[in-house]
């Protein structure tokens, strides 16, 4: 299961509230492949298809389609804020790494 941690959670029911779209879902999609492997982004979404899956945590609905469920099956979204900047954070501890950058450890 995913969790969305209180931080993010209290974030995105004001970001929600804030633009009146409180019955809004949460997406998580692929955004992209890199070296350190599936990079997963975020959108505010009121439709859900028959290949999505739904879960709930602390109190804000998630929605991703199957293929994505399946190998995001633990793991996390953050809200952070620090010297970069703030924003939401996703940790999938089995997104894995591709090892083709040399980079990568």
């Amino acid at each position: 299961m995913i969790e969305v941690t209180e931080k993010a959670a209290s974030e995105l029911k004001t970001l929600l509230e804030q633009e009146d779209k409180s019955d809004l879902a949460l997406r998580v999609f692929v955004a992209g492949v890199a070296c350190s492997g599936i990079q997963y982004g975020l959108a505010l979404d009121d439709e859900v298809s028959e290949d999505d899956v739904t879960m709930e945590s602390n109190g804000i609905k998630l929605v991703m389609t199957k293929d994505i469920e399946k190998n995001f099956t633990e793991g996390s979204i953050d809200y952070i804020e620090d010297e970069n900047g703030k924003g939401f954070l996703i940790r999938n501890p089995n997104a894995g790494g591709c090892g083709t950058c040399g980079g990568c450890h």
